[in-house]
Formats: C-alpha cells, structure tokens, sequence
C-alpha cells in the first residue's frame, strides 16, 4: 500500500526497476495572484484558487543565522572514486536557531572535469519527496558532458532523507504487512483496518522521529539549499529539480528571487491547489499514461489484457486486480502477491514507457498463477532490498507531504462521498488513489502550509520542463507552474513517461544544457518528441 504516488525522476525510478502528492508550506498571505487560465481538471472539478502567494524573505541574512552561512565543510573521498562528502549543519527550527538542536545534512559533490571556465556548483534534487539526491548524483548524474565539464555536480539529502537525519517510521517486518494492507476496502471491517494501519503508521513515525517531524517541510528545505549555496561560495544557485524536486526549486525562487540563478524545473507540481486537487490530478496522469501503455498492449502479440482496446484493456486489469484481492498468488517467498502489491507494481511501470515490455511479461505471469514479478516492480517502487530492508523513502514521503498541506479526506465517509470523481478519473485507478489519500487525516503532527502561488518577481530566467502524458505530474502542472513564475519558459515534451530530460530526446537535453552552460532559454513554446 502507497502512502501516496511518489514523485522523483523516472531516470532513478527505472535504474531502481521502477514516483506523489506533495505541497510546498505557504508564505505570508498576500491580495490573489491572477489565476492560470486552467482552472479545471481533467476530471471535470473546479480547480481552487491559492489565496496566498509566497513571498521573498528578507535579503540580509539575520545574525542567528549567520553562524549557518559562514561554515566551513570539511569535504573527503567518498563512494564511487572522483565523489567527495561532507556534513552541512542546519538550524531543526529557523525561528528558534540552538546549537544544542542542529541538524546534520549529508552533502556530496564531483567536481568539474574541464576543459573550459568553471561556472559554479549545480545542485541537483531527483524528487519523492524522499528520494536521496546523493543517491541520484553517484548513480545516475545525467548531465551531458559539456554540463560536467564546467560545473560541480553537487547533491545534498534534504532533512528527514536518506543520509539527513532520516525519518523512521515502522521495522522491516512491519512495512511488510504495511504495503499489503488492502486499499480498496469492500466493507466496513477492510476500512478500519485500513484505519488502524494508517494510525499504526503515524504513530511509529512520532515515536521514532518525533523531534524532526515538525521541520521537514519544503520551506524549510529550501532555505537549506540557500545555506549550502553560500557554504559552496555561490553567489546565485544555479539548480536542477525533477518531480518534487520542482517545487523545492520554485520555492527556493520564491524566498530567495535575488539570489535565484540558472533553474531547470523539470516534471513541474503546481503548488497552487490543495490535496484533494493534487491527487485527483495525479489520478488523471496514471489513467493517461494506463491508456498509452494499453493502447500499446493491445497491438503486441504478447499482450495479456487482450487485443481489442485499451478500454478493455483496462477493464481485463481490473478483473485481476479483484481475483488478487479474493485469492493472492504465489511469489516464491513468503508473501504472496496480493492486490495491493500488484497495483503498485502496475503504477510502477508507469514511470517510463521502457518498462512496457516488462510489465507485459509480469501481468502475464500473474495471470498464470506467479506474482514474482510484479512483486519485483513493487518492491522497486517502495525501496525495498532483496533482504527484506526498506530505504527511508516511504517515510521521508508522508512526513513531508503531510506537512505541507492539509489532508485531502479526514474521515472514510469524505473518501466515499469522492468516489465517482476518482473512478471517473480512473476506472482502474481511481478508487486506491481516492483511499490512499487518506493517510494524512492522522499525522501526529499538524501541517504548516497551505496552497499559494509562486511569482518569484526578481528570479532569473526560469526553464519549467512539462511531458504530455507524464503521469506523476501531469502536463496541466507544468503550464500552471510556468504561469505562476514570473521570468519562465515552458518547455514541452511530447511523450509518455514522468519527467523529460535525459530520457533520450536530444531536442530536450540540447535546450537544457544550453541554457545551463550560457543562459538561454528555449524559444517561446518550444516543443519536442
């Protein structure tokens, strides 16, 4: 069982074998932004309009802080060979800055390679919220060699993440019966369990975690990145953000608009609508992007969801997901394949196009009586090693998410009265994704943000990256996110999959790096394939 659809890069997603919901805290309340011109969702809802609009922090570093802005890191070897590491401190509470209660961020950078002038540090964030960007920068670092040749390649585990404090919430053996709880309830006993499984979990977050738990909110995050660009020696931040990682990028822009450099926002969240919207939205990306793997499916000769249409398809996917609920299959282990892990297998594949062919193979195989390999998918999807251990990122993911916006649902009955909008959105979605946005209703600690706008008046030239049919971060995200900022370029890939750049469309990755390496932004409504 998801605790909500991750979003991080689909490079990381895929090199892991396979992410959803999340808000960034508001700023002070100011007179309404000019709406998007889209204010409706796919799914036919009025989208709300944010009331409050992010604004700049003050320019001058406060005296409590500065101690933060001049230290010094003390870097070594680390990992794979040319990496070096450090530990950045950070203030667990910018109001109450302590000595006593600082947090210690893990950072690591590669330095430029050369040939040609060093432009600087480019920091990089793949997205969750949850994933671990030093994780990212070691494995994948997908910048082309122009980009590596002339900036340092520097990530840094955002608070509550991997190697930063993280956040533990369950044992091993515990996220196990987690992830198979049955999120589609047929009657009132599966909706408490449900219940009791989501209360289970919160409450081993506060009890592991309950000190950093009120201070992992994207604001917060943000104003680390502002900390290490100074500790880097950067007067401006020049950034690359995937997924989530988008809107610590454009929340940064928002509180620091001066000292906002060269920004790649790429697979963009629009931080203007609340929780309930959020999630319908991303409701309406995974159908799309079930529909373009379906209408694929069907012209395969190894389809198993048949080979009339993707609405069959979809409706022969939904036919296995309530054989798995009633009768689990075998996997080779001891769990069995259960409902809910094929779902999240199936929303795993959905992250990039070239998981098809895979999960063709997997559904087929479940069909027939072996869950192993939608099993693998899902596993992938929540970082779950072969040994049965768990990344933190299931639990970075909740912690952050839940404090940034209110809750979609409070009780099963609101879940049930939005039923038919998350069904129309997705007959073969809709109705997980409708109760797995309950998990919020109970965290320990109460959110800190609202939905706002992001303007961003002063910021440098902005590139927001937006795919078509991306189903973690719809398109309609990227369009509105572009029109918030007040200095942004929309650039549009016309494809499947979540996120674009270096995913194999030259057209994308020439206009990002161009703009990293000298500063120009993609002609105006610049699309590509």
């Amino acid at each position: 069982m998801a605790t909500s659809r991750l979003l991080r890069t689909s490079a990381a997603a895929l090199a892991a074998t396979a992410l959803l919901i999340s808000g960034c805290s508001s700023g002070s309340s100011s007179p309404r932004a000019e709406a998007s011109s889209d204010r409706t969702t796919e799914a036919g809802a009025q989208r709300p309009v944010a009331d409050a609009t992010l604004e700049p922090l003050p320019a001058a570093v406060p005296a409590a802080l500065r101690p933060y802005y001049d230290q010094k890191l003390s870097w070594h070897p680390c990992g794979v060979a040319g990496f070096e590491c450090a530990t950045m401190k950070a203030p667990l509470d910018y109001a109450h800055p302590s000595a006593a209660t600082d947090l210690k961020l893990a950072v690591a950078r590669k330095k430029a390679t050369g040939p040609g002038s060093r432009l600087g540090s480019l920091l990089l964030n793949p997205g969750g919220p949850g994933g671990s960007a030093i994780e990212y920068l070691q494995q994948y670092a997908p910048q082309g060699a122009a980009v590596r040749a002339r900036y340092d390649l520097v990530a840094m585990d955002p608070r509550g993440v991997a190697r930063s404090e993280p956040v533990e919430c369950l044992s091993n053996k515990q996220m196990d019966r987690y992830t198979q709880t049955d999120q589609t309830p047929d009657d009132p006993a599966e909706v408490n369990k449900l219940i009791t499984a989501y209360r289970d979990f919160a409450k081993g977050c506060e009890a592991r975690s309950g000190k950093v738990l009120p201070h992992v909110s994207t604001i917060e995050a943000a104003r680390d990145m502002d900390v290490l660009r100074a500790v880097l020696g950067d007067k401006k931040l020049t950034y690359m953000g995937a997924s989530y990682g988008t809107f610590l990028g454009a929340t940064y822009a928002g509180l620091f608009p001066t000292r906002t450099g060269r920004l790649v926002l790429d697979g963009a969240m629009n931080p203007d609508l609340d929780s309930r919207t959020v999630n319908l939205d991303q409701t309406v990306g995974f159908n799309t992007a079930f529909t373009a793997f379906a209408a694929d499916c069907v012209k395969q000769k190894d389809c198993p969801l048949g080979h009339k249409n993707a609405a069959d398809a979809g409706r022969r996917l939904s036919a296995l997901f309530k054989k798995l609920d009633a009768h689990p299959v075998e996997t080779g282990e001891e769990r069995k394949l259960t409902e809910s892990l094929a779902t999240t297998g199936v929303i795993a594949a959905m992250y990039d196009q070239r998981a098809w062919p895979m999960l063709r193979e997997y559904l087929a195989q479940a069909e027939g009586g072996n869950g192993r390999g939608l099993l693998t998918l899902s596993d992938s999807y929540y970082e779950r090693d072969p040994n049965g251990s768990y990344a933190n990122q299931m639990y970075a993911n909740p912690a952050v998410n839940c404090l940034d916006l209110a809750p979609a649902f409070t009780s099963p009955e609101q879940v049930r009265a939005a039923l038919p909008s998350f069904r129309k959105a997705s007959p073969v979605f809709g109705e997980n994704f409708a109760w797995a946005a309950l998990n919020c209703a109970y965290w320990p600690v109460k959110p800190t943000g609202t939905p706002h706008r992001i303007p961003a008046k002063g910021a440098a030239p902005i590139v927001v990256v937006g795919t078509t049919r991306d189903p973690a971060t719809p398109y309609t995200w990227a369009k509105a996110l572009s029109s918030q900022l007040a200095n942004a370029t929309l650039l549009t890939y016309e494809g499947d999959g979540h996120t674009a750049y270096g995913r194999g469309s030259n057209c994308i990755d020439t206009a990002v790096n161009t703009y990293l390496l000298d500063g120009t932004t993609p002609p105006k409504n610049k699309h590509c394939k």
